[in-house]
């Protein structure tokens, strides 16, 4: 690693840290109806969604009225995709005349883009239509990141009511979240992607001749806005089945830095307006620097790997399966980005990371998706932790724990137990089911504890919603599809659904007025006490898996032994 790569590393997160208030402070007003920048444009289509629809965007719910809409919405969306996809040769737009896909392939990438996961059993541009990639799984990109959006908001508004049961109206925040937010970042940044040279048209494939005299067929189609989308909502995948180390994705250094930042744009900048909705910005930042210290941890301890020198490969920088274009810290900003962002895209294979890095790349998914995490998703998912962290300090300060003044009781730490195991329990137990499982250890490419590890990402990426692959595993198969839809449906709504119930039994609470006593969750000693649970929580639950996989073939790394 030398100078350059150090500046990359640090100019990244400058602009980061420089862009989350900025955007923050934007989401803010955007998703509360206030006046911004875009409301002279974005209003009026606002008012149009609502007129068209009957809706009146000033009557609010409660939990179960909101998380109604929310299944129901998510539900509709599922059997759109499903039967556009079962039905994909029937619909235009299809100038390659690709076929209907399979029941179960159908089935899976319908769940995995309506959970905001977007795990690919398929190679997008041999498998999906123009059709398909536009109107269904654009369409999801979108509704998927909105989704995680309306719940973080209703969690939100819970701690800043005192004794109310109005949470809001999905329809709204979902109207809100994609007309101010989600469509013109991705409109800004699918022109600055075409503006690098990244495909977008709704051209067939073209028929080539490489240097060698050889023909090869090429792919053509809409890219560029599904980069932007899939890239700023969490969501992951790819037009391409390589992703971002396709040339037509990811061409220049710049197109690969602004799909980079686009990774953690957006989950960042809700973690200050958490902060700003409260009135408490103090609380926000406490959450971004949580997040920002165990990402850089786990940055670090990638690095040192894929740099540090083994005899394995002859005391040489591992390049096999690395983005060769824009050098190993690029592919290792990716890894860590984008599994801790919930996202899934990638610029080089996971597999074939150090066994270290691509331990950190499958930590960061098992910790629940919560350092920066899912557009939405991962906010909510890291306020479960600062429940279980706040009851933890009250119990040793002997008082009654609280958050922003709400009282923590016995429900609401049931429900955040539930909310960060249940993930957990899907992950453990399907990869005990399929290590048993004779039609899907034939699907393994690896043996000993690499091809633990490919079992065991494969469904934490699922059931965490993340959607990246080990690789080394063909899941196009109608058990491998099956089991890993059920496993992102339980993931995703898994989640949701004690967090609503959460949101309900806060938000009907007195605010409690600050005392002597009140354990401070706005300083650094608060930020300690979040990261020793995070980190304490996934040790316990997932070090026996974990040293099956990357710990025991690091072991047999620094050997020289490999499988």
């Amino acid at each position: 690693m030398n100078g350059f790569d150090v500046i990359q590393i640090l100019f990244v997160f400058f602009v980061l840290i420089l862009l989350s208030p900025i955007l923050g402070a934007f989401f803010n007003k955007s998703l509360n109806g206030k006046a911004t920048l875009f409301s002279s444009i974005a209003r009026p289509f606002e008012k149009l969604v609502y007129r068209a629809s009957g809706i009146d965007e000033n009557e609010e719910m409660n939990w179960k009225q909101y998380l109604k809409a929310v299944l129901s919405f998510n539900g509709v969306g599922f059997l759109f995709v499903f039967f556009v996809l079962l039905f994909q040769k029937s619909f235009p737009l299809n100038p390659a005349g690709l076929p209907n896909l399979s029941w179960h392939l159908a089935f899976n990438t319908a769940v995995s883009f309506m959970t905001n996961t977007n795990w690919q059993s398929y190679a997008g541009e041999s498998t999906m239509s123009h059709f398909s990639q536009m109107v269904a799984l654009a369409g999801q990109n979108f509704f998927s990141a909105a989704t995680g959006i309306g719940v973080l908001l209703v969690l939100i508004r819970a701690f800043k009511n005192n004794q109310s049961q109005k949470l809001g109206n999905f329809w709204v925040d979902l109207n809100r979240s994609v007309v101010y937010i989600l469509l013109p970042l991705s409109l800004v940044w699918a022109i600055l992607l075409s503006s690098q040279g990244v495909l977008q048209n709704l051209s067939g494939p073209v028929t080539v001749k490489t240097l060698e005299g050889k023909e090869q067929i090429i792919s053509q189609g809409p890219v560029a806005s599904q980069m932007a989308i899939k890239q700023l909502g969490t969501n992951g995948g790819g037009f391409f089945n390589t992703n971002s180390a396709h040339p037509y994705e990811n061409p220049t250094p710049l197109s690969n830095f602004l799909e980079l930042l686009a990774l953690l744009l957006i989950p960042a900048a809700l973690t200050l307006t958490f902060g700003y909705m409260l009135n408490k910005p103090k609380e926000g930042w406490i959450l971004f620097s949580a997040m920002m210290i165990i990402l850089v941890l786990g940055l670090s301890a990638s690095l040192w790997s894929e740099y540090h020198a083994n005899s394995l490969t002859a005391n040489l920088i591992p390049m096999e399966g690395k983005e060769v274009r824009f050098g190993v810290t690029n592919s290792i900003l990716w890894s860590t980005f984008t599994t801790a962002a919930s996202n899934g895209s990638v610029n080089a294979m996971h597999s074939s990371l150090t066994p270290i890095a691509g331990g950190i790349a499958l930590l960061n998914i098992l910790f629940g998706e919560i350092i920066f995490g899912g557009v939405g998703s991962g906010l909510y998912g890291m306020l479960l932790y600062v429940v279980l962290t706040v009851f933890i300090a009250g119990l040793m300060v002997g008082r009654t724990p609280e958050y922003l003044g709400k009282k923590i009781e016995a429900f609401d730490i049931k429900m955040a137990i539930i909310g960060i195991l249940t993930p957990s329990f899907v992950i453990l137990f399907a990869t005990t089911y399929s290590l048993v499982t004779p039609s899907i250890m034939s699907s393994l490419m690896h043996k000993g504890p690499h091809g633990f590890s490919e079992i065991f990402y494969a469904f934490s990426s699922a059931a965490g919603n993340n959607g990246s692959a080990f690789a080394g595993l063909n899941a196009n198969t109608p058990i491998l599809n099956s089991l890993l839809g059920v496993a992102m449906a339980i993931g995703r709504f898994g989640v949701i659904l004690p967090v609503m119930a959460l949101a309900g039994n806060i938000s009907k609470k007195k605010i409690m007025p600050e005392s002597v006593g009140t354990f401070k969750t706005d300083n650094f000693l608060f930020v300690f006490l979040l990261i020793a649970v995070i980190l304490i929580v996934g040790a316990l639950t997932f070090f026996p898996a974990l040293s099956l996989g990357p710990i025991i073939e690091q072991i047999m790394f620094i050997q020289g032994k490999t499988f």
